[in-house]
């Protein structure tokens, strides 16, 4: 059995499926403007690119800009390619006709909002933040979170010569302080949107006590494997009912402990979800 096969199969015999997905999901859909100097990068960035020489939205939240109203401008400019660029391959439209009528959550660390807009929110635990707010860099009396949407839809037009004028900067209505995205990092708001999206994923958890679960992990890389990667090992280990499977190009990686329950597949994310679909497709047809 080839591990296309064996990934379809353990999708037939789990009860229910778990999916874990970190920035190579994001990658495998086309979405290369973070890391790379991409066409897609260089198509909306090329002046911040040409200035600053910073490869990828990531990188550019990392740069020294000349000046605040700088940088607030090429933030306005970095939401509006997240919040409104479509994915470039359909992977996610694989991966729906992979799960097909499983039970189903998906916990990811992706904050680029684009598992909402292939799944119901309420299957999608975004456990470390989204790109859909803004929060204020202040929380100790500003628990609130601003709605990104409607931040870039009113500054966006109001930017002059690459740069948002000063008193147009966003700020917490509470204590004025400057908003910050709602991501993961040192002023990041673990308020009550947060909880409620672990509530979803203990939830969902509860209700699959004991059921075999298959755990499906997509593209997380090494930066981040405390938040899906080793939980889903140790989920493993204590459910000898389960099963484990990696896909990802670079890092297909796995506990020796549940080497017996695992299957690794270091093949492009969306190639692999595209043939699992196109397999899975051909049975309806037989």
């Amino acid at each position: 059995m080839n591990k296309i096969d064996e990934l379809v199969e353990q999708v037939h015999q789990a009860d229910a499926i778990l999916i874990g997905a970190g920035s190579g999901m994001s990658n495998a859909a086309g979405m290369d403007f973070w890391y790379s100097a991409s066409p897609l990068f260089i198509k909306n960035m090329k002046y911040y690119h040409d200035k600053y020489h910073f490869d990828g939205v990531f990188n550019g939240f990392y740069t020294r800009f000349h000046s605040k109203e700088e940088r607030w401008a090429f933030m306005l400019k970095s939401l509006q390619m997240i919040l409104n660029i479509p994915p470039q391959k359909p992977t996610y439209d694989y991966l729906k006709t992979l799960i097909g009528d499983k039970p189903f959550h998906i916990v990811t660390t992706n904050q680029d909002a684009l598992f909402k807009k292939a799944f119901l929110k309420d299957k999608v635990s975004e456990i470390q933040g989204s790109w859909d707010y803004y929060q204020a860099s202040d929380t100790s009396n500003d628990q609130h979170l601003y709605d990104s949407h409607k931040m870039v839809a009113e500054l966006l037009p109001k930017i002059i010569d690459h740069r948002l004028p000063t008193d147009l900067i966003p700020r917490s209505k509470v204590n004025g302080s400057e908003l910050v995205a709602w991501a993961r990092g040192p002023k990041f708001l673990e308020g009550e949107r947060y909880y409620e999206e672990h509530q979803k994923l203990n939830k969902f958890m509860a209700e699959h006590r004991g059921d075999k679960i298959l755990y499906l992990e997509m593209g997380v890389g090494r930066m981040t494997p405390m938040f899906i990667q080793e939980p889903f090992w140790e989920m493993t280990k204590y459910n000898k009912n389960s099963f484990y499977v990696n896909i990802n190009p670079k890092d297909a990686l796995v506990n020796p402990a549940i080497k017996d329950q695992a299957l690794l597949i270091g093949d492009d994310i969306n190639e692999v979800l595209k043939e699992a679909a196109n397999k899975i497709k051909g049975e309806e047809n037989d």
